[in-house]
């Protein structure tokens, strides 16, 4: 059954107001993203998180900060984030949280020349070294949890960063999140490597995009969004709706309806379908 969710959004700047757009669309999630401040671990208050996802009828998944870098070269870098990750997994035990995002950095790179040196290429053997040490901790913290860290795709990834997600999805607590806007206006580089690890693929990020322009309303750009969903299907992923504004969220929510998807994902024998569904919902 595909379940949908959508991101906290600058418009909402409560948690409250995501809780009500979220049950007003009808969507199952919010992705909280940690890069707000709203939202980092010292200001998130455990029972009302609980206490507005029971009375929305909603739960949460985790987006973490996009600058955290557990294999920076500075111990003291490092280490508090691989903090922050250990503690972001803690209070994801408490909400019962499935579902960690993270992204895998390049890290610095020297321009030379006639290229860039990506650092972590140059020292892979020590950067490779820290990956393996982060998944450890991971695996230690997430325990018999049912949870899963997954990591999303950005801007195309390099090889040092293909190996690094190699040696995480050996573990059972790693997998990938499948960002397909990303994926678009990077020229397609990630979707190769993806359906190679098809196996591992659990979360998507879901938005259309025209060239470089991306977290567009669903419907507005130029991607093949159906075989995308039928993709989501198959792995059986859970979807969050990334665009970057309210007006966005709902023309997404209003396309996947006339498209004949958003009320079939209580069905169980679920199937993608373009067949229009009647203006007063009476397909559901």
């Amino acid at each position: 059954m595909l379940q949908f969710g959508m991101p906290t959004l600058i418009e909402t700047n409560a948690l409250l107001e995501c809780a009500m757009l979220c049950s007003e669309l009808e969507l199952d999630f919010i992705e909280l993203n940690m890069n707000l401040p709203q939202y980092q671990l010292n200001r998130l208050n455990i029972p009302f998180l609980k206490e507005t996802a029971e009375q929305h009828g909603i739960y949460y998944t985790i987006h973490l900060d996009e600058n955290l870098n557990v294999c920076d070269f500075n111990p003291y870098i490092a280490d508090a984030c691989r903090r922050t990750v250990s503690e972001t997994i803690q209070l994801a035990k408490r909400l019962e949280i499935p579902i960690i995002n993270m992204h895998l950095p390049r890290g610095v790179h020297f321009t030379m020349p006639d290229k860039k040196i990506y650092l972590f290429a140059e020292y892979k053997e020590q950067y490779l070294k820290s990956i393996r040490d982060f998944r450890v901790m991971c695996e230690k913290a997430i325990e018999n949890s049912n949870m899963m860290i997954c990591v999303e795709n950005c801007d195309g990834f390099l090889p040092f960063q293909m190996e690094a997600v190699d040696i995480l999805s050996q573990s059972g607590v790693f997998g990938l999140t499948f960002d397909i806007g990303h994926n678009h206006s990077c020229g397609n580089l990630d979707e190769p490597y993806i359906m190679q690890n098809k196996a591992h693929l659990h979360h998507m990020h879901v938005h259309d995009a025209i060239g470089s322009k991306n977290h567009l309303a669903l419907g507005t750009g130029e991607l093949d969004l159906l075989h995308y969903l039928t993709l989501a299907q198959e792995s059986q992923c859970r979807i969050v709706l990334e665009t970057k504004t309210i007006d966005g969220l709902k023309q997404s929510v209003s396309w996947l309806q006339t498209s004949g998807i958003f009320f079939y994902k209580e069905i169980n024998e679920y199937a993608v379908s373009s067949r229009p569904i009647k203006p007063d919902g009476n397909n559901r």
